[in-house]
């Protein structure tokens, strides 16, 4: 994962480097969105609406992590569920589960 990460930070910085026009912060956004999507289809987590996801999975939420809140979802082919998660204390965590709610190390 590190090092999708770098390789996509120096795709950043190469196509900005030998950009002909003044790169405006508007520009510089998307280039960070179209690197952001392209690290999310190599792991093969695909972005899902946070209605999406399945009851079992916020009651383990709520049960393993009281107050805590999604702030984004993803889910992959094996319906296995990626989530960014903010805790009650604002620590920021990203956990997986699959459909049912068993949380997953990977």
């Amino acid at each position: 994962m590190k090092k999708v990460m770098l390789v996509a930070v120096m795709a950043l910085g190469t196509m900005t480097a030998f950009a002909q026009e003044e790169v405006t912060e508007e520009a510089t956004a998307n280039l960070e969105e179209v690197a952001a999507e392209a690290v999310e289809a190599q792991d093969g987590f695909n972005e899902v609406a946070l209605e999406e996801l399945p009851e079992a999975i916020t009651k383990a939420l709520e049960a393993a992590h009281p107050g805590a809140s999604v702030a984004k979802a993803y889910m992959n082919e094996q319906s296995q569920y990626k989530l960014e998660v903010t805790k009650e204390d604002g620590e920021q965590v990203e956990l997986y589960a699959d459909a049912e709610g068993n949380w997953l190390e990977m």
